[in-house]
Protein backbone atom coordinates (compact mmCIF):
# COMPACT_ATOMS: atom_id res chain seq x y z
CA UNK A 1 0.00 0.00 0.00
CA UNK A 2 2.72 2.71 0.72
CA UNK A 3 4.13 2.14 -2.77
CA UNK A 4 1.17 2.36 -4.11
CA UNK A 5 0.42 5.84 -2.38
CA UNK A 6 4.44 6.71 -3.56
CA UNK A 7 3.72 6.08 -6.92
CA UNK A 8 0.48 8.41 -7.04
CA UNK A 9 2.39 10.92 -5.36
CA UNK A 10 5.25 10.55 -8.18
CA UNK A 11 3.00 10.02 -11.47
CA UNK A 12 0.99 13.07 -10.11
CA UNK A 13 4.66 15.03 -9.93
CA UNK A 14 5.44 13.72 -13.42
CA UNK A 15 2.27 15.03 -14.57
CA UNK A 16 2.95 18.16 -13.28
CA UNK A 17 6.24 18.51 -14.63
CA UNK A 18 5.14 17.86 -18.18
CA UNK A 19 2.11 19.98 -18.20
CA UNK A 20 4.49 23.21 -16.99
CA UNK A 21 5.76 24.14 -20.66
CA UNK A 22 3.74 22.33 -22.94
CA UNK A 23 0.14 23.71 -20.77
CA UNK A 24 -1.83 25.68 -23.20
CA UNK A 25 -3.74 29.22 -22.49
CA UNK A 26 -6.64 27.14 -22.82
CA UNK A 27 -5.77 24.47 -20.17
CA UNK A 28 -8.42 23.35 -17.76
CA UNK A 29 -9.05 24.99 -14.24
CA UNK A 30 -9.64 28.70 -15.39
CA UNK A 31 -12.78 29.33 -13.69
CA UNK A 32 -10.90 29.81 -10.43
CA UNK A 33 -8.92 32.51 -11.58
CA UNK A 34 -12.05 34.15 -13.36
CA UNK A 35 -13.92 34.16 -9.96
CA UNK A 36 -10.89 36.01 -8.51
CA UNK A 37 -10.56 38.90 -11.32
CA UNK A 38 -14.59 38.95 -11.21
CA UNK A 39 -14.00 39.76 -7.42
CA UNK A 40 -10.95 42.18 -7.90
CA UNK A 41 -13.24 44.06 -10.05
CA UNK A 42 -15.87 44.17 -7.78
CA UNK A 43 -13.82 45.49 -4.53
CA UNK A 44 -12.46 48.27 -6.90
CA UNK A 45 -15.55 49.26 -7.42
CA UNK A 46 -17.14 49.43 -4.01
CA UNK A 47 -13.97 50.20 -1.72
CA UNK A 48 -12.06 52.98 -4.02
CA UNK A 49 -15.59 53.99 -5.92
CA UNK A 50 -15.87 55.34 -9.38
CA UNK A 51 -16.31 58.92 -8.06
CA UNK A 52 -12.91 59.72 -6.88
CA UNK A 53 -11.36 62.52 -8.99
CA UNK A 54 -8.73 62.51 -11.39
CA UNK A 55 -5.30 62.84 -9.19
CA UNK A 56 -2.04 65.02 -10.02
CA UNK A 57 -0.52 62.07 -12.40
CA UNK A 58 -3.40 60.69 -13.43
CA UNK A 59 -4.55 64.30 -14.60
CA UNK A 60 -1.00 64.57 -16.69
CA UNK A 61 -1.78 61.50 -18.53
CA UNK A 62 -5.46 61.95 -19.51
CA UNK A 63 -5.26 65.24 -20.64
CA UNK A 64 -2.33 64.00 -23.23
CA UNK A 65 -5.50 62.47 -25.06
CA UNK A 66 -8.75 63.90 -24.13
CA UNK A 67 -10.51 66.81 -25.68
CA UNK A 68 -12.04 68.64 -22.89
CA UNK A 69 -9.09 70.09 -21.01
CA UNK A 70 -5.24 71.54 -22.41
CA UNK A 71 -2.98 68.73 -22.05
CA UNK A 72 -0.29 69.07 -19.11
CA UNK A 73 3.30 69.46 -19.19
CA UNK A 74 4.87 65.82 -19.42
CA UNK A 75 7.95 65.48 -18.14
CA UNK A 76 10.71 63.26 -18.91
CA UNK A 77 10.44 59.85 -16.58
CA UNK A 78 6.90 59.64 -18.02
CA UNK A 79 6.06 57.63 -20.30
CA UNK A 80 2.68 58.09 -23.32
CA UNK A 81 1.86 54.06 -22.24
CA UNK A 82 -0.90 55.24 -19.52
CA UNK A 83 -2.51 57.99 -22.14
CA UNK A 84 -2.89 55.00 -24.96
CA UNK A 85 -4.22 53.10 -22.63
CA UNK A 86 -6.78 55.40 -21.31
CA UNK A 87 -7.50 56.96 -25.05
CA UNK A 88 -10.77 54.31 -25.98
CA UNK A 89 -12.50 56.48 -23.23
CA UNK A 90 -10.98 59.97 -22.28
CA UNK A 91 -11.13 60.61 -25.59
CA UNK A 92 -14.03 61.03 -26.26
CA UNK A 93 -15.64 61.01 -22.94
CA UNK A 94 -14.89 63.59 -19.50
CA UNK A 95 -16.77 61.45 -17.55
CA UNK A 96 -14.47 60.20 -14.12
CA UNK A 97 -17.05 57.35 -13.21
CA UNK A 98 -16.90 56.08 -16.68
CA UNK A 99 -12.94 56.29 -16.61
CA UNK A 100 -12.98 54.09 -13.36
CA UNK A 101 -15.28 51.42 -14.52
CA UNK A 102 -13.31 50.79 -17.79
CA UNK A 103 -9.72 50.82 -16.28
CA UNK A 104 -11.71 48.45 -13.12
CA UNK A 105 -12.33 46.01 -15.62
CA UNK A 106 -9.86 46.40 -17.51
CA UNK A 107 -7.53 45.88 -14.39
CA UNK A 108 -9.15 42.81 -13.89
CA UNK A 109 -9.42 41.28 -17.10
CA UNK A 110 -5.16 41.70 -16.87
CA UNK A 111 -4.88 39.90 -13.89
CA UNK A 112 -7.06 36.94 -15.05
CA UNK A 113 -4.64 36.46 -18.40
CA UNK A 114 -1.10 37.35 -16.28
CA UNK A 115 -2.15 34.03 -13.65
CA UNK A 116 -3.55 32.28 -17.25
CA UNK A 117 0.48 32.55 -17.90
CA UNK A 118 1.30 30.82 -15.06
CA UNK A 119 -1.23 27.54 -15.63
CA UNK A 120 1.36 24.30 -15.57
CA UNK A 121 3.96 26.13 -13.72
CA UNK A 122 2.10 25.95 -10.59
CA UNK A 123 -0.98 24.67 -9.32
CA UNK A 124 -4.04 26.34 -9.60
CA UNK A 125 -4.89 26.55 -5.83
CA UNK A 126 -1.21 28.23 -5.71
CA UNK A 127 -2.44 30.48 -8.74
CA UNK A 128 -5.37 31.55 -7.27
CA UNK A 129 -3.75 32.49 -3.61
CA UNK A 130 -0.81 34.67 -4.79
CA UNK A 131 -3.42 36.67 -7.20
CA UNK A 132 -5.40 37.34 -4.26
CA UNK A 133 -2.64 38.15 -1.91
CA UNK A 134 -1.46 40.70 -4.22
CA UNK A 135 -5.13 41.18 -5.77
CA UNK A 136 -5.76 42.40 -1.97
CA UNK A 137 -3.01 45.00 -1.36
CA UNK A 138 -4.27 48.43 -0.97
CA UNK A 139 -1.81 50.01 -3.51
CA UNK A 140 -3.25 47.12 -5.81
CA UNK A 141 -6.97 48.13 -5.49
CA UNK A 142 -6.44 52.30 -4.94
CA UNK A 143 -4.22 52.02 -8.15
CA UNK A 144 -6.07 49.57 -10.20
CA UNK A 145 -9.15 51.87 -11.11
CA UNK A 146 -6.43 55.05 -11.76
CA UNK A 147 -4.37 55.97 -15.15
CA UNK A 148 -1.38 55.11 -13.38
CA UNK A 149 1.64 53.04 -14.97
CA UNK A 150 2.85 50.40 -11.78
CA UNK A 151 -0.01 48.24 -11.56
CA UNK A 152 0.59 47.80 -15.42
CA UNK A 153 3.97 47.25 -15.34
CA UNK A 154 3.49 44.37 -12.55
CA UNK A 155 1.19 42.75 -14.82
CA UNK A 156 3.46 42.57 -17.60
CA UNK A 157 5.92 41.44 -15.42
CA UNK A 158 3.70 38.31 -14.54
CA UNK A 159 2.89 37.58 -17.87
CA UNK A 160 6.75 37.88 -18.83
CA UNK A 161 8.17 35.91 -16.64
CA UNK A 162 5.43 33.43 -16.59
CA UNK A 163 5.81 32.56 -20.47
CA UNK A 164 9.59 32.92 -19.91
CA UNK A 165 9.57 30.02 -18.16
CA UNK A 166 6.84 28.25 -20.02
CA UNK A 167 9.22 28.54 -23.05
CA UNK A 168 11.76 26.87 -21.59
CA UNK A 169 11.57 23.78 -24.14
CA UNK A 170 13.46 23.64 -27.17
CA UNK A 171 10.37 24.79 -29.28
CA UNK A 172 7.98 26.30 -28.02
CA UNK A 173 4.67 27.23 -28.37
CA UNK A 174 4.44 30.15 -30.98
CA UNK A 175 1.35 31.91 -28.02
CA UNK A 176 3.94 31.21 -25.31
CA UNK A 177 6.68 33.69 -27.07
CA UNK A 178 4.22 35.62 -28.07
CA UNK A 179 2.87 36.29 -24.44
CA UNK A 180 6.46 36.67 -23.16
CA UNK A 181 7.35 39.66 -25.91
CA UNK A 182 3.77 40.99 -25.04
CA UNK A 183 4.55 41.40 -21.24
CA UNK A 184 7.64 42.80 -22.20
CA UNK A 185 6.30 45.42 -24.22
CA UNK A 186 3.64 46.37 -21.98
CA UNK A 187 5.80 46.99 -19.14
CA UNK A 188 8.16 48.83 -21.77
CA UNK A 189 5.24 50.84 -22.89
CA UNK A 190 4.25 51.97 -19.45
CA UNK A 191 7.67 52.61 -17.70
CA UNK A 192 11.08 51.60 -20.22
CA UNK A 193 13.20 51.51 -17.38
CA UNK A 194 11.14 49.61 -14.60
CA UNK A 195 10.81 46.75 -17.58
CA UNK A 196 15.04 47.04 -18.06
CA UNK A 197 15.20 45.94 -14.57
CA UNK A 198 12.65 43.23 -14.37
CA UNK A 199 14.00 41.77 -17.44
CA UNK A 200 17.84 42.02 -16.60
CA UNK A 201 17.53 38.44 -14.73
CA UNK A 202 15.85 36.80 -17.84
CA UNK A 203 18.07 38.04 -20.47
CA UNK A 204 21.19 37.00 -18.54
CA UNK A 205 19.52 33.37 -18.33
CA UNK A 206 18.56 33.38 -22.30
CA UNK A 207 22.05 34.53 -22.93
CA UNK A 208 24.12 31.92 -20.72
CA UNK A 209 21.97 29.11 -21.80
CA UNK A 210 21.76 30.33 -25.55
CA UNK A 211 18.22 30.30 -25.82
CA UNK A 212 18.46 32.50 -28.91
CA UNK A 213 14.29 32.28 -29.28
CA UNK A 214 13.27 33.64 -25.95
CA UNK A 215 16.21 36.61 -26.16
CA UNK A 216 14.59 37.62 -29.67
CA UNK A 217 11.06 37.74 -27.96
CA UNK A 218 12.08 39.30 -24.72
CA UNK A 219 14.27 41.76 -26.60
CA UNK A 220 11.62 42.46 -29.36
CA UNK A 221 9.12 42.78 -27.22
CA UNK A 222 11.23 45.42 -24.77
CA UNK A 223 11.96 47.08 -28.19
CA UNK A 224 8.17 47.83 -29.37
CA UNK A 225 7.13 48.74 -25.83
CA UNK A 226 10.47 51.27 -25.57
CA UNK A 227 10.77 52.92 -29.43
CA UNK A 228 7.91 55.19 -28.91
CA UNK A 229 9.85 56.96 -25.75
CA UNK A 230 12.95 56.59 -27.59
CA UNK A 231 11.89 58.38 -30.26
CA UNK A 232 9.86 61.31 -28.23
CA UNK A 233 13.61 61.34 -26.31
CA UNK A 234 15.66 62.56 -29.60
CA UNK A 235 12.64 64.63 -30.64
CA UNK A 236 11.72 66.95 -27.69
CA UNK A 237 14.76 66.20 -25.12
CA UNK A 238 17.51 66.09 -27.42
CA UNK A 239 18.48 62.74 -27.07
CA UNK A 240 18.37 59.26 -25.21
CA UNK A 241 21.24 60.51 -22.78
CA UNK A 242 19.76 63.83 -22.33
CA UNK A 243 16.06 62.44 -20.84
CA UNK A 244 17.48 59.98 -18.79
CA UNK A 245 19.65 62.74 -17.40
CA UNK A 246 16.28 64.74 -17.06
CA UNK A 247 14.38 62.33 -15.35
CA UNK A 248 17.34 61.38 -13.09
CA UNK A 249 17.49 65.34 -11.79
CA UNK A 250 13.22 65.54 -11.24
CA UNK A 251 13.49 62.60 -9.33
CA UNK A 252 16.35 64.00 -6.72
CA UNK A 253 19.17 62.34 -9.20
CA UNK A 254 19.62 58.59 -9.41
CA UNK A 255 22.28 57.21 -6.43
CA UNK A 256 23.16 55.40 -3.80
CA UNK A 257 20.01 56.47 -1.49
CA UNK A 258 18.55 54.56 1.12
CA UNK A 259 14.46 54.46 0.71
CA UNK A 260 13.72 51.61 2.72
CA UNK A 261 12.39 53.33 5.79
CA UNK A 262 10.82 55.77 3.05
CA UNK A 263 9.05 52.97 1.38
CA UNK A 264 7.81 51.81 5.10
CA UNK A 265 6.31 55.25 5.82
CA UNK A 266 4.58 54.93 2.57
CA UNK A 267 3.06 51.55 3.11
CA UNK A 268 0.34 53.13 5.52
CA UNK A 269 -1.89 54.78 2.92
CA UNK A 270 0.56 57.45 1.68
CA UNK A 271 0.63 58.02 -2.01
CA UNK A 272 3.64 60.01 -2.40
CA UNK A 273 6.46 59.75 0.13
CA UNK A 274 8.67 62.99 -0.48
CA UNK A 275 9.74 64.46 1.13
CA UNK A 276 9.30 61.39 3.40
CA UNK A 277 8.94 62.64 7.09
CA UNK A 278 7.14 61.66 10.13
CA UNK A 279 6.42 58.26 12.16
CA UNK A 280 6.30 55.35 11.02
CA UNK A 281 2.98 53.21 10.60
CA UNK A 282 1.64 50.67 13.22
CA UNK A 283 3.86 47.84 13.25
CA UNK A 284 0.63 45.88 12.09
CA UNK A 285 0.33 47.78 9.42
CA UNK A 286 4.29 47.11 8.31
CA UNK A 287 4.13 43.41 9.51
CA UNK A 288 3.42 42.07 6.13
CA UNK A 289 6.33 43.88 4.60
CA UNK A 290 8.93 41.74 6.78
CA UNK A 291 6.74 38.50 6.19
CA UNK A 292 7.31 38.82 2.48
CA UNK A 293 11.23 37.67 2.12
CA UNK A 294 11.01 35.21 5.02
CA UNK A 295 8.39 33.50 3.18
CA UNK A 296 9.43 34.02 -0.37
CA UNK A 297 12.67 32.02 0.64
CA UNK A 298 10.08 29.80 2.23
CA UNK A 299 8.96 29.17 -1.05
CA UNK A 300 12.35 28.69 -2.49
CA UNK A 301 13.05 25.97 -0.22
CA UNK A 302 9.96 24.52 -0.92
CA UNK A 303 11.02 24.28 -4.45
CA UNK A 304 14.42 23.53 -3.98
CA UNK A 305 13.18 20.64 -2.37
CA UNK A 306 10.60 19.28 -5.19
CA UNK A 307 12.98 19.69 -7.75
CA UNK A 308 11.46 22.86 -9.58
CA UNK A 309 13.53 26.06 -8.02
CA UNK A 310 13.50 27.42 -11.26
CA UNK A 311 9.81 28.29 -11.37
CA UNK A 312 10.75 29.99 -8.13
CA UNK A 313 14.22 31.37 -8.48
CA UNK A 314 13.46 33.48 -11.60
CA UNK A 315 10.57 35.62 -10.63
CA UNK A 316 12.54 36.26 -6.57
CA UNK A 317 15.23 37.58 -9.50
CA UNK A 318 13.56 39.52 -11.44
CA UNK A 319 11.39 40.67 -8.12
CA UNK A 320 14.63 41.86 -6.46
CA UNK A 321 16.08 43.56 -9.73
CA UNK A 322 13.00 45.83 -10.21
CA UNK A 323 12.98 46.58 -6.12
CA UNK A 324 16.94 47.53 -5.49
CA UNK A 325 16.13 51.04 -7.16
CA UNK A 326 13.61 52.01 -5.30
CA UNK A 327 15.16 50.95 -2.06
CA UNK A 328 18.40 51.82 -2.50
CA UNK A 329 18.59 54.70 -5.79
CA UNK A 330 15.81 57.30 -5.01
CA UNK A 331 15.24 59.75 -2.55
CA UNK A 332 11.63 59.05 -1.77
CA UNK A 333 8.87 56.54 -2.51
CA UNK A 334 5.39 55.91 -3.24
CA UNK A 335 3.83 52.45 -2.18
CA UNK A 336 3.01 51.58 -6.08
CA UNK A 337 6.63 51.71 -7.21
CA UNK A 338 6.80 48.05 -5.37
CA UNK A 339 3.88 47.19 -7.33
CA UNK A 340 5.74 44.81 -9.71
CA UNK A 341 7.90 43.43 -7.05
CA UNK A 342 4.41 42.64 -4.94
CA UNK A 343 3.32 40.93 -8.12
CA UNK A 344 6.63 38.75 -8.30
CA UNK A 345 6.46 37.74 -4.76
CA UNK A 346 3.22 36.59 -5.00
CA UNK A 347 3.37 33.02 -6.28
CA UNK A 348 6.44 31.96 -4.17
CA UNK A 349 4.69 33.12 -1.16
CA UNK A 350 1.65 31.59 -2.00
CA UNK A 351 3.52 28.03 -2.13
CA UNK A 352 4.83 28.71 0.49
CA UNK A 353 1.99 29.52 2.61
CA UNK A 354 0.43 26.14 1.04
CA UNK A 355 3.05 24.16 2.24
CA UNK A 356 2.71 25.43 5.76
CA UNK A 357 -1.43 24.37 5.95
CA UNK A 358 -0.56 21.40 3.85
CA UNK A 359 1.72 18.17 4.04
CA UNK A 360 3.07 16.52 0.74
CA UNK A 361 0.92 13.90 0.79
CA UNK A 362 -2.05 16.43 0.53
CA UNK A 363 -3.17 16.09 4.44
CA UNK A 364 -4.27 19.48 6.10
CA UNK A 365 -1.87 20.62 9.09
CA UNK A 366 -4.61 21.04 12.35
CA UNK A 367 -2.21 23.88 14.05
CA UNK A 368 -1.39 25.30 10.94
CA UNK A 369 -4.53 26.13 9.29
CA UNK A 370 -6.02 28.15 12.34
CA UNK A 371 -2.75 29.86 12.39
CA UNK A 372 -2.04 31.09 8.68
CA UNK A 373 -6.12 31.46 8.17
CA UNK A 374 -6.19 34.13 10.99
CA UNK A 375 -2.81 35.65 9.87
CA UNK A 376 -4.01 36.33 6.53
CA UNK A 377 -7.69 37.40 7.65
CA UNK A 378 -5.74 40.13 9.85
CA UNK A 379 -3.85 40.87 6.77
CA UNK A 380 -6.65 41.69 4.64
CA UNK A 381 -8.58 43.76 7.59
CA UNK A 382 -5.39 45.99 7.76
CA UNK A 383 -5.33 46.47 4.08
CA UNK A 384 -8.86 47.21 3.81
CA UNK A 385 -8.55 49.94 6.98
CA UNK A 386 -5.29 51.49 5.03
CA UNK A 387 -7.26 51.79 1.98
CA UNK A 388 -10.27 52.90 3.12
CA UNK A 389 -7.88 56.08 5.09
CA UNK A 390 -6.11 56.89 1.59
CA UNK A 391 -8.95 56.90 -0.36
CA UNK A 392 -11.06 59.10 2.34
CA UNK A 393 -7.78 61.29 2.15
CA UNK A 394 -7.39 61.52 -1.88
CA UNK A 395 -11.42 61.87 -2.02
CA UNK A 396 -11.06 64.83 -0.15
CA UNK A 397 -8.16 67.22 -1.34
CA UNK A 398 -9.38 66.16 -5.02
CA UNK A 399 -12.66 67.74 -4.11
CA UNK A 400 -10.74 71.05 -2.83
CA UNK A 401 -9.04 71.07 -5.90
CA UNK A 402 -12.84 71.38 -7.45
CA UNK A 403 -13.78 73.80 -5.20
CA UNK A 404 -10.63 76.04 -5.95
CA UNK A 405 -11.52 75.65 -9.73
CA UNK A 406 -15.71 76.77 -8.71
CA UNK A 407 -13.73 79.76 -7.04
CA UNK A 408 -11.88 80.62 -9.78
CA UNK A 409 -14.44 80.65 -12.21
CA UNK A 410 -16.19 83.24 -10.12
CA UNK A 411 -13.49 85.19 -10.37
CA UNK A 412 -13.81 85.08 -14.14
CA UNK A 413 -11.06 82.43 -14.47
CA UNK A 414 -12.59 80.26 -17.48
CA UNK A 415 -11.80 78.56 -20.14
CA UNK A 416 -9.33 79.23 -22.52
CA UNK A 417 -7.12 80.32 -19.39
CA UNK A 418 -3.75 80.15 -17.62
CA UNK A 419 -2.96 78.80 -14.08
CA UNK A 420 0.85 79.33 -12.49
CA UNK A 421 1.99 78.25 -9.47
CA UNK A 422 1.42 76.34 -6.18
CA UNK A 423 -0.85 72.96 -7.62
CA UNK A 424 -1.24 74.65 -11.19
CA UNK A 425 -1.39 71.55 -12.93
CA UNK A 426 -4.03 69.62 -11.14
CA UNK A 427 -6.07 72.81 -10.18
CA UNK A 428 -5.50 73.92 -13.89
CA UNK A 429 -7.21 70.73 -15.20
CA UNK A 430 -10.35 71.35 -12.61
CA UNK A 431 -10.73 74.87 -14.25
CA UNK A 432 -10.23 74.05 -17.08
CA UNK A 433 -6.82 76.01 -17.82
CA UNK A 434 -3.90 75.62 -19.14
CA UNK A 435 -0.65 75.30 -16.68
CA UNK A 436 2.55 77.02 -16.70
CA UNK A 437 5.72 76.65 -14.87
CA UNK A 438 8.39 79.13 -14.75
CA UNK A 439 11.24 77.07 -13.02
CA UNK A 440 11.06 73.65 -11.16
CA UNK A 441 10.56 70.18 -12.94
CA UNK A 442 7.42 71.18 -14.63
CA UNK A 443 9.01 74.98 -16.03
CA UNK A 444 7.46 74.94 -19.42
CA UNK A 445 6.87 78.71 -20.08
CA UNK A 446 8.72 82.19 -19.18
CA UNK A 447 7.04 85.31 -17.25
CA UNK A 448 7.38 87.55 -20.64
CA UNK A 449 5.05 84.40 -22.11
CA UNK A 450 3.02 84.26 -19.34
CA UNK A 451 2.47 88.33 -19.38
CA UNK A 452 1.91 88.37 -23.22
CA UNK A 453 -0.84 85.35 -22.24
CA UNK A 454 -2.22 87.77 -19.99
CA UNK A 455 -3.34 90.54 -22.48
CA UNK A 456 -5.34 87.97 -24.08
CA UNK A 457 -6.79 85.42 -21.66
CA UNK A 458 -7.79 85.13 -18.14
CA UNK A 459 -4.58 84.10 -15.88
CA UNK A 460 -4.06 83.67 -12.29
CA UNK A 461 -1.31 82.62 -10.26
CA UNK A 462 -1.79 79.97 -7.08
CA UNK A 463 0.60 80.38 -3.90
CA UNK A 464 0.11 79.38 -0.46
CA UNK A 465 -1.38 82.12 1.88
CA UNK A 466 1.01 84.35 2.59
CA UNK A 467 3.55 83.01 0.27
CA UNK A 468 5.56 85.13 -2.14
CA UNK A 469 4.56 85.49 -5.30
CA UNK A 470 6.98 85.69 -8.45
CA UNK A 471 7.67 89.57 -9.78
CA UNK A 472 5.37 89.13 -12.77
CA UNK A 473 2.41 87.98 -10.66
CA UNK A 474 3.02 91.01 -7.40
CA UNK A 475 1.04 94.08 -8.60
CA UNK A 476 -2.52 91.59 -9.42
CA UNK A 477 -5.00 91.75 -7.32
CA UNK A 478 -5.00 88.61 -4.53
CA UNK A 479 -7.79 87.03 -3.22
CA UNK A 480 -8.20 84.29 -0.90
CA UNK A 481 -9.42 81.04 -1.42
CA UNK A 482 -9.25 78.26 1.14
CA UNK A 483 -5.24 78.06 2.22
CA UNK A 484 -4.45 79.75 -1.10
CA UNK A 485 -3.79 83.19 -2.08
CA UNK A 486 -4.96 83.64 -5.77
CA UNK A 487 -3.37 86.98 -7.59
CA UNK A 488 -5.69 87.43 -10.69
CA UNK A 489 -3.77 89.53 -13.78
CA UNK A 490 -5.82 92.51 -14.67
CA UNK A 491 -8.52 92.61 -17.95
CA UNK A 492 -7.78 92.35 -20.60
Amino acid sequence: MPDGANAILVRRRRREQVAGPRAGFGARGNRPLAVLAAVFVLAQLVLVRPVLGLGWDEIVYVSQVTSHHPAAFFSAPRSRGVSLLVAPVASWSSSVPLLRVYLALLSGLALYLALRAWRGLFPTRVLVLGGALFASLWMTLFYGPQAMPNYWVAIGALIGVGCFLRAREERPAPVVLWGLAAGAALMAWMRPTDAVYVALPLLVLALVRRRRRLLLALVAGLAAGAVPWVIEAYVSYGGLGERLAEASRIQGGLGWQIAVDDQLRSLGGRALCRPCTGSMPNPVVTAWWFALPVLAGLGLAVAARARRPERTLVPLACATSVALPYLFMIGYAAPRFLQPTYALLALPVADALWHLVRTPGGAWRPVAVPLVALALAGHLAVQVAVLDGAVSRNTESRRDWGRTADALHRLGVRTPCLLTGHEAIPIGYYTGCSSGATSGNNENTTAADILRTAERLPVAHLSPAGGTPPRYARSWPVHRISDLDVRVAPGR
